[in-house]
Order: C-alpha cells, then sequence, then structure tokens
C-alpha cells in the first residue's frame, strides 16, 4: 500500500518521579501519496511529538506506521525534516549545504550540482550559491533549507514550524514558495504551526489537535491550498468560506486553552 499510514498511535513519557505523561493517545491518519496536511492544536497537544515518531526520532508506545508498505523504524532518508531554525551547517556555503544529502549519498559530482543548481533556482537562490549560510536572512536560510531537504529526494516532508520565526511579509513568500513546490514536485507534506491562518492556506487536510492526552479532535478537507498555488495568498484568504472556517477554528482552540487554564487553576 502506497501512502503514509499512522494507526493508533500512542506515546507515554515516564517522568524520573515515577509520574508520566500521556502524549499521544489512539492517533491514526492516512495520507495518500501527494497530499499536504496541517496540524494544528493548544500547546502541549503533541503535534511536534507526532512529527518526530513520523521522523523516526521517537518510537512510539504503541501502534504502528509505514510508508509505501514498509515499517518506519527510524530516521531515513525518505523522510526529510525542515525544523523551525533551518538547522543548516553554518561553516558551508549555501551550495554545499544543499548538496550535503546527495554527496553523502555518492551521488556523481555533475549529477549533485545539476541537482543543487536546479533547487537553487527553484527556491530563488541562483545568485547567492557561493554565500555563507551567516550572511544570509532567516527567510533566506528557510529556502535553503527547504533545497536542501529536496536535494535528498524525500518521499515525505516534515515541516515543524518552519516559518514561525519570519516577518508577516516574508512568511507570506515563504507559504507561497511551500505551496508551488507542493505542487511542482508532488511531495507528501505535513505541516506543524500555530497559525491558524497558515494552517488554513497550506492545508489541502487539516487536522485539529486536542491535549491531555493529545489526539485528533477535528479535521477538514479545504479548497484553499489548491486555490493559492496560482493565486495571491491575500486574494485567497477573501473566500467566502476563509473567515468562518478561521473563526470556527480559532474559537476552537480557545475553548482548549481555557479549559487547560481552568484545569490548572483548579488544581492549584
Amino acid at each position: 500500500m502506497t501512502g503514509l499510514s499512522i494507526q493508533n498511535i500512542s506515546m507515554r513519557f515516564e517522568l524520573p518521579n515515577g509520574d508520566a505523561v500521556q502524549a499521544l493517545q489512539d492517533v491514526s491518519i492516512y495520507l495518500k501519496e501527494g497530499e499536504l496536511l496541517s496540524v494544528l492544536g493548544p500547546s502541549g497537544c503533541g503535534k511536534t511529538t507526532l512529527l518526530n515518531i513520523v521522523a523516526g526520532f521517537l518510537a512510539p508506545t504503541s501502534g504502528k506506521l509505514t510508508l509505501n508498505g514498509h515499517d518506519i523504524k527510524g530516521p531515513n532518508a525518505e523522510r526529510g525534516m525542515v525544523f523551525q531554525q533551518g538547522a543548516l551547517f553554518e561553516w558551508m556555503s549555501v551550495r554545499e549545504n544543499v548538496g550535503f544529502g546527495p554527496a553523502m549519498k555518492g551521488t556523481p559530482k555533475v549529477e549533485k550540482d545539476r541537482t543543487v543548481d536546479h533547487l537553487l533556482e527553484v527556491v530563488g537562490l541562483k545568485d547567492f550559491k557561493e554565500k555563507a549560510v551567516y550572511e544570509l536572512s532567516g527567510g533566506m536560510q528557510q529556502r535553503v533549507a527547504l533545497a536542501r531537504c529536496l536535494a535528498n529526494d524525500p518521499d515525505v516532508i516534515l515541516m515543524d514550524e518552519p516559518l514561525g520565526a519570519l516577518d508577516a511579509l516574508t512568511r507570506e513568500k515563504m507559504q507561497s514558495l511551500v505551496l508551488k513546490l507542493w505542487k511542482e514536485t508532488g511531495k507528501t507534506i505535513i505541516l506543524i504551526t500555530h497559525s491558524v491562518e497558515e494552517a488554513l492556506l497550506l492545508g489541502e487536510r487539516l487536522i485539529v489537535m486536542a491535549p491531555r492526552p493529545g489526539r485528533i479532535h477535528k479535521e477538514y478537507r479545504l479548497p484553499f491550498a489548491d486555490l493559492g498555488v496560482d493565486a495571491d495568498l491575500r486574494q485567497v484568504k477573501k473566500h467566502p468560506e476563509f473567515g468562518p472556517r478561521r473563526e470556527e477554528i480559532l474559537n476552537m482552540i480557545w475553548d482548549m486553552e481555557e479549559e487547560i487554564m481552568g484545569g490548572k487553576e483548579n488544581a492549584a
């Protein structure tokens, strides 16, 4: 079976004092090849834990994960990660960062250079390939991180708040780039974000998670990502469904946060 299958995943963290935290409980998601999923929820709902399990950085307490029919047992180049901070090699040039994965796989230099040049053109950095990473702005560094991920040709791209540290204008440009890359590459993408607007714009599917324990609260299928591929995202936000969906989800998450705070007050 092709696609990414997350079946009844639970994650329980044992604490040194003998207590335990149930971070996730019976989470099940199936993503077909090429789907774009955004994941929202209040702090502590297990979004990043789920992403780290799919990446292979954490082994779940129970449940099963498969990608294209084989079990996920640990990190693998078939699953690429883009972090909130680019996690780039500061001592390398832009070109060297993007070409690092192919070089480690022993890709012939001519093929590697061709791939790197193509990806840097796609992300708008062809004139910066010899620059050091520290010379670039935050938005440009995230473009390098995206290109480096794509250079490994993963089946699934995992994005953990990759645009959260950017200013509003740069973030909007990067959102458009993510949609462009999604359509052009056909990659399966899971995006974690705290921004309701971003989740709506970039999620062909959107999952809202609830905390204590982390679980899927509600799922949406949305038209905005497809619309945003060829349209100005500011125009997409004017779609008659966008505002009501945003308010519905904001209220949903607000109610969860209120419940969490109330629970803390009652516990005190």
